[in-house]
């Protein structure tokens, strides 16, 4: 096994261009490759071909780290090798997600977040039927059928559940490596913007509420709530 120095050591030749570094650190992480792939076996892809795809998930994730993220490469890889596989289940599995579900989720979503900012609380399901004309039965399917990533309060990396849901206890074995990930990003961060995240998403505390609590305006928590967001998301892209 890699130490950690020998680890970011071949991710800069990696990155430089270095096939040979790449290739020793698919090698070493092969197990990490297959331990994150097996949870993916019996769904119509060959072991092969799922392997295949954790691979390119990892490359992708020796192109894209940096030692700023203030984890461990494996924490960073985990998602960027389970992600790979998730989109060609999605994409190229038997269930498909039409292009106008998905256009559609990505304006509720806009729209989600955009109230969450002005009011400080989602609209409700009613508030979104009204607003964009859809049945709010179909409002549920579209988000649902969604695995944008755009909030850390919506599908978290193209998961089944969000951040807050996986907070709970009834959670299944398959998302423990991700509930890992979670903790190690949440750990990295300033202590301010740790305790918004633990407040806002753990605590359920609306931004008014965390505001007051930090003696800060509702906006600065909106701001501060936001870089959080796309911090976490260039950190998994």
């Amino acid at each position: 096994m890699l130490s950690n120095e020998e680890t970011l050591n071949l991710l800069k030749l990696a990155q430089s261009g270095n096939d040979n570094a790449k290739e020793i650190l698919i090698t070493e992480n092969s197990p990490l490759i297959k331990s994150v792939i097996r949870r993916y076996k019996n769904k119509g892809v060959e072991d092969e071909d799922l392997y295949q795809l954790g691979c390119m998930g990892f490359v992708k994730a020796i192109n894209n780290f940096s030692a700023e993220y203030n984890v461990k490469f494996s924490t960073y890889a985990v998602p960027m090798i389970a992600g790979e596989v998730k989109r060609f289940l999605r994409d190229d599995g038997s269930v498909k997600v039409s292009r106008s579900i998905k256009h559609n989720a990505i304006l509720i979503k806009n729209y989600i977040t955009e109230y969450q900012s002005k009011i400080g609380v989602e609209p409700s399901i009613d508030q979104i039927s009204n607003e964009f004309n859809i049945d709010p039965q179909d409002v549920v399917l579209t988000l649902e059928a969604s695995t944008q990533l755009i909030s850390i309060d919506d599908k978290f990396d193209d998961e089944d559940d969000s951040l807050a849901e996986r907070t709970q206890d009834n959670f299944s074995p398959d998302k423990l490596v991700d509930k890992i990930v979670l903790r190690d990003m949440i750990n990295a961060l300033p202590a301010r913007e740790k305790r918004v995240i633990i407040m806002r998403y753990y605590l359920d505390k609306t931004q008014s509420e965390i505001a007051s609590s930090l003696g800060v305006s509702q906006v600065q928590i909106s701001r501060i709530e936001n870089k959080i967001l796309q911090n976490f998301k260039e950190m998994i892209k």
